[in-house]
């Protein structure tokens, strides 16, 4: 095994995503799937054998759950990463996975291909998490990890990005927006991007999305 090999401990109960993920990683030169178990329990077993770089944990299986799972994991092993695939995408589980430090967090929802390119990203070091993650909670500034908005997002934009945001949420195109604000397309545009960046969201329909929750426009 090379200095570059990535392995990586799957668990999930779902035989159908389990399978997929070890064989999809299996046809990547970079990758070893030391174990691929259905619950958590089993994982930490795997690991006991040879910690990996990356744990996978699908977080509703029988059993000892997930969360426990990855922070009995990360004190034993703390340099190896934790991530987190489900279908559900709950401010609650968020949290949990925020309190054992996670590196990731993944909608089962997403392509095959953006996980595996997720697990890498945090093997080597970054973090990675589902837009809609990202919609509700903030990576800190060196990529690192998942914090909590210390109060609501908004509060990252200034009051003419926020009158921007209101003013794409529902639905205007860039001219229109400038001609509303008195201020040029090129300005729209430059706000944009910073709105985008800031709240790492970049999409247009997931940026409408922000702002409904939010109550910026209403729905």
């Amino acid at each position: 095994m090379n200095a570059r090999t990535i392995t990586v401990i799957l668990a999930d109960d779902h035989a159908l995503v389990r399978d997929m993920l070890r064989e999809r990683l299996g046809d990547e030169g970079d990758f070893v799937v030391i174990a691929a178990t259905a619950s958590a329990e089993e994982a930490l077993k795997a690991a006991e054998a040879e910690p990996p770089t990356v744990a996978l944990f699908d977080i509703d299986m029988p059993g000892l759950s997930a969360f426990d799972a990855a922070r009995t994991l990360k004190a034993k092993w703390p340099k190896t990463r934790v991530m987190f695939l489900s279908a559900f995408i709950q401010d609650g589980y968020i949290r949990r996975a925020l309190e054992v430090e996670a590196s990731g967090y993944l909608a089962k929802s997403e392509p095959t291909e953006t996980i595996v390119a997720a697990i890498r990203a945090v093997a080597g070091g970054a973090a990675r998490f589902s837009a809609a993650v990202g919609e509700r909670f903030v990576v800190e500034a060196s990529g690192a990890r998942l914090i909590e908005a210390p109060h609501t997002r908004t509060e990252l934009l200034t009051p003419r990005e926020l009158d921007v945001l209101s003013y794409l949420a529902l639905g205007k195109a860039k001219r229109e927006v400038a001609n509303l604000l008195g201020i040029s397309p090129k300005t729209v545009d430059h706000h944009a991007s910073h709105i985008m960046d800031k709240l790492d969201i970049h999409d247009r329909v997931a940026l409408a999305r922000f702002a409904i929750r939010e109550g910026l426009v209403k729905p």
